[in-house]
């Protein structure tokens, strides 16, 4: 151990016992995540001044149907991404191991995927504009991140490149260097920080009267603070798209960026037509 690393405080990845039921804190930060999203979305719904003529995209009501359906996209998305994106040789030669959810392994570029999906199938659903419900999700989607980011580092995984840096720790599992809390970094930038950009847009700009803005917002935002915090994280070994510094996070969120800048003109665009129809 360098002398200056400080060691990692190994943390009881369970966080309760109740006789042979084991509940982590992995599962409670996805819980927390999900939670907190339902309560802000509520809000979000409640605040008439935040949408254009006060007319909400769906009653406060029917959030806990939008909950469902971003619970099952999460899951479901993102366990099939982890296997498809990071590990499809292992799990094409082990495919009970998809199942396994416990041991591990989550992606969250399979989880956008298929709550992308899942906000559809919810807004035709309920008769709403997609794009305001993607805009409700997005708002609420850095509060999950920020505890799934706690959640790696409680559990000692995900962790950073070698560094001197004061701060740098000695992973358990890691081998002896210190190396960067980039979990930590993540779940700054990918949450605090992210969520308070969208908040400022939703409550300052009043953006959520634009719908498609907050949406591609996030993308933007998150593909952004994933990329950067990229630099720090080791790489997924031997990972196809892991090319010098480069790595498959980056390569999977770049191209959000590029969506997220589309999604907000295509907004502006649509906002803008009716003015252009009645000039």
């Amino acid at each position: 151990m360098g002398f200056l690393a400080i060691p990692y405080p190994a943390i009881d990845p369970v966080a309760l016992r109740i006789g042979p039921l084991a509940v982590k804190w992995y599962g409670l930060a996805y819980v927390a995540g999900l939670l907190l999203g339902r309560y802000y979305v509520k809000a979000l719904l409640q605040q008439g001044r935040l949408w254009p003529s006060e007319k909400r995209p769906f009653t406060p009501e029917k959030v806990d149907d939008l909950l469902l359906f971003m619970t099952v996209g999460v899951l479901l998305g993102g366990r099939l991404g982890y296997v498809l994106f990071y590990q499809p040789q292992f799990f094409l030669t082990h495919p009970l191991e998809i199942v396994a959810v416990w041991n591990g392994g989550m992606s969250f570029h399979g989880a956008l995927l298929a709550s992308i999906v899942a906000v559809v199938l919810f807004a035709r659903r309920v008769g709403a504009d997609p794009w305001s419900v993607m805009d409700l999700a997005a708002a609420a989607a850095p509060m999950g991140l920020f505890f799934g980011r706690l959640a790696n580092f409680i559990n000692a995984e995900l962790w950073g490149r070698a560094s001197t840096v004061p701060w740098a720790m000695v992973f358990p599992d890691a081998g002896p260097l210190p190396r960067h809390p980039s979990q930590l970094y993540e779940a700054l930038t990918e949450g605090l920080v992210l969520f308070a950009v969208l908040w400022w847009l939703t409550h300052r700009r009043l953006a959520l009267r634009t719908p498609g803005v907050i949406g591609g917002a996030f993308l933007v935002g998150y593909g952004l603070a994933r990329s950067f915090c990229e630099f720090f994280r080791e790489p997924d070994a031997g990972h196809i798209l892991t090319v010098g510094p480069f790595t498959a996070g980056i390569f999977y969120s770049l191209p959000m960026v590029l969506v997220g800048f589309l999604a907000i003109r295509a907004a502006g665009k649509r906002s803008s037509a009716p003015a252009d129809v009645q000039s």
